[in-house]
């Protein structure tokens, strides 16, 4: 069974993890950070292991590892009735987090939606990466150099991700906006609802206002 998907997609520091703990929190849709994925790992396990063997190293974990631990993750929460693929619809953050591992999905997840977090101005990136990892107390992760690395390696290895998958399936959602009218534009998109900017609907409530 294939499960019904929207993929939230953008760079750190675009909010992905914000929308996508809100999304979750509606009733009938089911969010799937991978990041939590990889905090509650069961060592134990096979996959476990091949993970830790990995991470433990240094080395970059192969996708095929990283899909496998996403995918066990799932199946857990189907198990334990948290997500209702027959009525859920799963929502993720963070995966695919490139080409070949977008790849290695196709055959578990039917992408209806992705929303392309867009932020441009990387200075605002930059200051938001660096005001959460402070806010966490993750030092290391507040380094320009290391926010630098991690921008390059979306704009190299991640962001190619979005050509994957057909044009109509994309929706392009500006970032740079307050949170909550980044998920008024997600759920107008989800809904089939045309979101105007902001100049259209000022303009539109004048003319009923007249």
């Amino acid at each position: 069974m294939k499960y019904r998907t929207f993929i939230l997609f953008g760079a750190p520091g675009s909010g992905k993890g914000t929308q996508g703990k809100t999304l979750g929190s509606i009733p009938r849709f089911f969010h799937c950070p991978c990041g939590d994925v990889f905090r509650s790992i069961d060592t134990r396990t096979k996959v476990g292991k091949a993970f830790l063997e990995y991470s433990s190293k240094g080395q970059l974990v192969p996708d095929d590892v990283t899909v496998e631990l996403w995918k066990e993750a799932i199946e857990a929460a189907v198990d334990a009735h948290k997500f209702k693929p027959d009525i859920d619809i799963l929502v993720l953050d963070g995966i695919p987090r490139n080409v070949s591992q977008a790849k290695i999905m196709r055959d578990m997840i039917d992408v209806e939606k992705v929303f392309h977090l867009a932020c441009p101005d990387r200075e605002t990136l930059f200051q938001r990466l660096k005001k959460r990892a402070l806010k966490d107390n993750r030092l290391d992760d507040a380094n320009e150099e290391v926010i630098k690395r991690r921008l390059d390696i979306y704009e190299t290895e991640s962001k190619p991700v979005l050509k994957h998958y057909p044009k109509e399936c994309v929706a392009v959602i500006d970032a740079m906006q307050p949170p909550a009218k980044v998920l008024f534009d997600i759920l107008a998109s989800v809904n089939g609802i045309k979101s105007e900017p902001a100049p259209a609907r000022a303009a539109a409530a004048a003319a009923v206002a007249v």
